[in-house]
């Protein structure tokens, strides 16, 4: 994909003039172009049955050309909604709803104050620019995935962000605070989905990162359009397009963008992103190539929704693609990592498992409950540090620890009456 002269016709309409190159070398004119993606957007969104008319969406905005397009998008498929259920005699099923939510990370960020206010006073602009559609805009700290007392917060956070040595750890800790603080916000007020922008260029950067850090097991819970692993499902529409796609469309529509808050990557996710770009370089189909080859991996149960009477509201036409659904991959039961959310591994699980009948501390159960890349990475080396890092962590992760240990020594006492001491032979 790429930009074309402009004596070249568009392949499509041929009427207007070819300014970008798609897959296979097929010139697009601007219009074309952009009735490409948005037919690869809503293709992703109904054909996954991601949205219900009954949904109320909350899309997390970074700043950067891909989540702008999907607010663009996402705006484009309400508004369209809104004027059907206008025409409609019915009016019988409602609109989904939208809002957006900006993840501030100033807290982390070197750059004068001033710099900081312009670009978060320019993040609210974007947003206000969609005039209809956009029911709320949320810009929340990340600091308050720790605690609602901001100062009690900071503190939190640039001590267990301090705490973690790896620049690799620290990355994907941060990544992992940002998604429990979107699911924060859902739960407190009211979303029902959490939407990404999420492209196939950053799946591809990470299907070949997740691979390194030893991911492979959980890699394909990460590459699907639908993830119900979380109180709130995660969608990601975007899977199909390209960030250099994205970034095309938002020049040549003038969406505004404001990056202007991000962080230089390190460690083995700069090192991946430089790989992916180079491979771009010399074939851009090669992103798709990756994603493609990493959906072929079996997805877990919690990638599709399988709720009864979910899909009623779908045509009938499409129906029968959901409910064939095996009974025993309805129920999700995998165990998760508490810190990354990532399903265990066969090892993993032994771990636990073992850990649960013979942990004398709660530390020890809570350094049971977490990955292995987790350990290698997030986790302090030092056992002195581990009890101190864990009192850091926000009550959501360390609390579903807390719950399964009493759930297991209830269960215990339980049946205490019923087992065997040690000096006892049975007779």
């Amino acid at each position: 994909m790429g930009r074309l002269s402009l004596s070249r016709e568009c392949g499509k309409c041929d009427g207007g003039v070819g300014a970008v190159a798609v897959a296979g070398g097929v010139g697009l004119c601007g219009e074309c172009f952009r009735a490409h993606l948005f037919g690869k957007f809503k293709l992703a969104v109904t054909s996954n049955a991601m949205v219900r008319p009954t949904d109320s969406v909350l899309l997390a905005f970074s700043g950067g050309p891909a989540s702008r397009v999907a607010m663009q998008f996402i705006h484009e498929m309400r508004s369209k909604a809104i004027e059907s259920w206008d025409a409609s005699n019915s009016q019988a099923l409602p609109v989904f709803g939208v809002g957006v939510a900006f993840v501030d990370e100033s807290i982390l960020c070197s750059k004068p104050k001033h710099e900081i206010e312009t670009a978060i006073e320019d993040i609210k602009s974007i947003v206000s620019s969609l005039s209809t559609g956009v029911n709320a805009m949320r810009i929340v700290p990340l600091e308050d995935v720790f605690s609602t007392e901001s100062k009690d917060g900071e503190v939190r956070l640039g001590e267990a962000v301090g705490m973690i040595c790896d620049d690799t750890g620290r990355e994907d800790f941060l990544r992992c605070l940002r998604i429990l603080l979107l699911q924060k916000i859902a739960l407190e007020n009211g979303y029902t989905k959490i939407m990404l922008g999420s492209c196939a260029s950053a799946i591809a950067c990470h299907v070949l990162s997740a691979t390194v850090k030893g991911q492979g097991y959980s890699l394909p819970a990460d590459v699907q359009y639908v993830d119900t692993r979380w109180e709130v499902p995660v969608l990601l529409p975007l899977r199909d397009c390209l960030a250099q796609e994205l970034t095309l469309l938002c020049e040549l529509d003038s969406l505004k963008t404001q990056q202007h808050l991000d962080r230089p990557s390190n460690g083995i996710n700069s090192l991946v992103a430089s790989f992916i770009e180079r491979l771009r370089e010399e074939n851009p189909s090669r992103e798709h190539t990756i994603v493609r080859t990493a959906q072929k991996l079996k997805p877990f149960s919690f990638n599709k929704f399988s709720a009864d009477g979910y899909h009623d509201f779908l045509p009938s036409r499409l129906r029968p693609k959901f409910q064939k659904v095996d009974s025993d991959e309805s129920t999700f039961s995998e165990i998760l990592c508490l810190i990354c959310g990532s399903p265990f591994s066969e090892s993993e699980l032994h771990n636990l498992e073992s850990t649960k009948h013979k942990a004398q501390k709660k530390i020890d159960l809570y350094t049971a409950h977490c990955c292995q890349s987790c350990h290698f990475q997030i986790i302090p080396s030092s056992e002195n540090l581990n009890e101190h890092f864990f009192s850091l962590l926000p009550i959501f992760w360390t609390g579903k620890a807390d719950t399964v240990s009493a759930s297991h020594s209830l269960l215990r006492d339980q049946i205490e009456e019923y087992l065997l001491e040690d000096h006892d032979d049975g007779n």
